[in-house]
């Protein structure tokens, strides 16, 4: 790698073996390498601690995905679905730490395209950095979707699903401008135990009940409740899709390490975060598909019947409301920084600062509000956003980082000629899960447009199922 070019773009040469994941006391002084300095006269970024970390990057994960997951496991059945949960959720966990290692060995790095430019060039940076901007406005996009379903199951759809999709993206817009990832992090903490304990009201609701709320309520039906399923390869793949996409967004964890009062507690933020998460996909999905099978609905919130579908909306919809922010701050974090970097306005006050991030924040809410607003289906959504940007992002692209920071490893031993191998295969299952799941979850939402599943674009239909239309 040319000197030149690593020392304009501060990314920080590759350390020692033995400091993997650490960074030097004397980096952390003079702030050499970091994106946010520290210093009099500069606005101090770096305020997060890890516990709010873990906070984030349990909210990041810990969101929509919740609400779509028992709907796959009915594609796959109880045992692939529990699999692919444990399986999917493991997996982003250890590639979260990877990247996390990457970057603290690479300070300079404050997004994955910062990372993508280390290893492949301007043109990587720039496909990671669209793919990046691109996950994070489907996933806004789905928070939004979330949000208008909450104020129509309130409300009893009281006005058109468009202006309650309008309403969340202007609330979106409004706190998501806020420019810290610290001072949102109360945030992060209030949405999380709004959505855990809507969905645990929920979960708790669906075994009370003699059968599905959403099922027919008078003579024999089928649950629809299998060990193991038997998809196609479109239906199984974007079941599989929206179980991955549910724990992928762990390159959203990357612009919070340079907001960190110490970097090296980065990994113990990732571990505490994601195995609250994977043991609460394993419960409540596998808890709400036993009870509910393919009476499932979509979100889930609506799974236990009239009443509790209110009050599990009306607790979780400051958490989707959250999930929404912190997806829009993420992707204009990223801009912004792209934007200012190097500049004397990316730490200050000035008009310039405020109005950069102002539009970014106002962007990526309006981008998020035309997605959600084209394809009002929220399990589609995740899935596009899996397969077509996570994949390559959050599986592909790890491996690659991986590979890069240990060259020697496929001439050394044969325990490091085989981790060298898994990260090769790392890669290669990122570049199936892209072309085999966008075709299988693009092919899913043709089908649903053909079937009448998913209305026109920019419809007044209610979006809860409160009122059937």
């Amino acid at each position: 790698m040319d000197q030149s070019k690593m020392s304009g773009e501060h990314v920080r040469p590759v350390m020692s073996e033995e400091n993997i994941g650490t960074i030097e006391k004397a980096d952390l002084a003079d702030n050499g390498f970091e994106v946010f300095k520290k210093g009099e006269g500069i606005v101090d970024f770096r305020t997060v601690t890890w516990y709010h970390a873990a906070m984030i990057f349990l909210k990041i994960i810990f969101a929509t995905g919740v609400l779509s997951i028992p709907t796959s496991m009915y594609t796959l059945g109880a045992f692939p679905g529990a699999m692919n949960i444990l399986g999917w959720t493991v997996l982003n966990a250890y590639l979260a730490i990877v990247q996390g290692n990457f970057r603290n060995r690479h300070a300079g790095c404050h997004s994955i395209a910062d990372m993508a430019y280390l290893v492949g060039g301007p043109i990587v940076r720039e496909i990671v950095g669209f793919l990046f901007i691109a996950a994070y406005v489907i996933c806004a996009g789905s928070g939004i979707i979330g949000v208008s379903a909450a104020f129509n199951a309130l409300s009893n759809h009281s006005l058109c699903t468009q202006w309650f999709s309008f309403i969340a993206t202007v609330i979106v817009a409004i706190f998501a401008s806020v420019r810290k990832f610290e001072k949102i992090a109360w945030l992060t903490w209030v949405g999380f135990i709004s959505v855990f304990t809507a969905v645990m009201i929920i979960v708790i609701g669906v075994t009370t009940r003699d059968r599905p709320a959403i099922a027919p309520q008078t003579g024999p039906f089928d649950l629809g409740y299998h060990v193991i399923g038997h998809p196609n390869f479109v239906a199984g793949m974007t079941a599989v899709s929206n179980i991955f996409v549910s724990s992928a967004a762990t390159a959203a964890f990357l612009p919070v390490i340079s907001e960190m009062k110490r970097p090296q507690d980065y990994n113990k933020a990732v571990i505490v975060s994601m195995s609250i998460v994977t043991a609460a996909y394993l419960s409540f999905s596998l808890v709400l598909y036993k009870w509910c099978g393919k009476w499932v609905a979509t979100p889930s919130l609506g799974s236990a019947g009239p009443m509790l579908k209110k009050v599990g909306y009306g607790i979780g919809i400051i958490g989707l409301a959250v999930s929404a922010c912190l997806y829009v701050h993420i992707g204009a974090k990223y801009m912004f920084v792209r934007m200012l970097r190097n500049t004397r306005h990316l730490q200050s006050n000035s008009a310039i600062h405020w109005g950069t991030w102002l539009f970014c924040t106002i962007a990526i809410s309006i981008a998020g509000f035309l997605i959600a607003s084209g394809v009002p289906i929220f399990s589609y959504l995740l899935g596009l956003a899996g397969t077509f940007c996570f994949a390559p992002v959050a599986i592909s692209l790890p491996g690659w980082l991986w590979c890069y920071d240990h060259p020697d490893y496929w001439r050394g031993s044969l325990w490091q000629k085989t981790m060298y191998a898994l990260h090769v295969l790392l890669i290669l299952i990122g570049i199936f899960v892209t072309i085999g799941g966008t075709y299988a979850v693009i092919q899913s939402i043709v089908d649903a447009y053909a079937s009448g599943t998913i209305g026109a674009a920019f419809d007044c239909a209610d979006n809860s199922g409160t009122v059937l239309n």
